[in-house]
């Protein structure tokens, strides 16, 4: 699922990426509220792309909450609308550790490029936009009040709150900034106005447990058979 708004100039390259990706079967763009013709455009250039127009702009969260009823999985992959450099290979690889790792819940793709202000203070994992979660936890998360920016700290507290599992793993591409999209002065009032209702959603002591302890990086199982072997190999020993 990608949301979008006026994003014609850089949706393009996220859905060369996730249109060639294997392990990918629905791919929903949902158009909130643009004016530059984003819907159209995908409409023309993926016909495969399921295109969702809302006529007025109502923000990310509602974007998706929308979305959700035209979903036909029970896996979802959110992603952003305006990443760069995006690489299939690490997509499938996400894919394939979800649906085969025990006992996962969500996985989130952790922007390992970010600047080290972002990565001081886990911006490349909390408000990660790509993440892979089931959903019926993504119903949950947005059957409760969610709007705009809130919906990755929304989706973290739910995770922590119902003792979820939750993993990350490195992921290359970046996201493209509010001052690069609307320059410096109106860039940064809108950042800063997405950390303050984020912070005033959640709350100033559960942004801290988000910040300090929530999530770890995904590490590598061992597989049944290679696990008997070594075993086998003891015995023998």
């Amino acid at each position: 699922m990608i949301p979008c708004h006026n994003e014609r100039d850089r949706i393009a390259a996220v859905l060369d990426a996730v249109t060639n990706v294997h392990g990918i079967q629905q791919v929903i763009c949902i158009d909130d509220g643009s004016a530059d013709g984003t819907a159209t455009m995908v409409s023309r250039r993926w016909p495969t792309v399921q295109v969702i127009r809302l006529s007025q702009n109502r923000g990310k969260a509602a974007a998706i909450q929308y979305g959700l009823q035209f979903v036909q999985y029970e896996t979802v992959l959110l992603m952003d609308a305006d990443l760069q450099e995006l690489n299939g290979t690490e997509l499938e690889k996400a894919i394939h550790a979800f649906q085969n790792t025990t006992n996962i819940d969500m996985l989130i793709l952790r922007r390992i490029r970010s600047p080290w202000f972002v990565r001081w203070y886990r911006s490349d994992i909390l408000l990660s936009g790509e993440r892979l979660l089931r959903r019926c936890d993504l119903e949950e998360v947005l059957a409760q009040p969610v709007a705009r920016y809130q919906l990755e700290v929304a989706i973290n507290r739910y995770m922590i709150k119902r003792h979820k599992r939750v993993r990350w793993m490195p992921w290359s591409a970046m996201n493209t900034y509010k001052v690069d999209k609307l320059g410096v002065l109106e860039g940064s009032r809108r950042e800063f106005k997405m950390y303050v209702e984020i912070v005033d959603y959640v709350g100033f002591v559960h942004m801290l447990v988000q910040l300090s302890s929530f999530t770890r990086k995904l590490r590598k199982q061992k597989s049944a058979t290679g696990s008997r072997s070594r075993f086998l190999h003891s015995i023998k020993l």
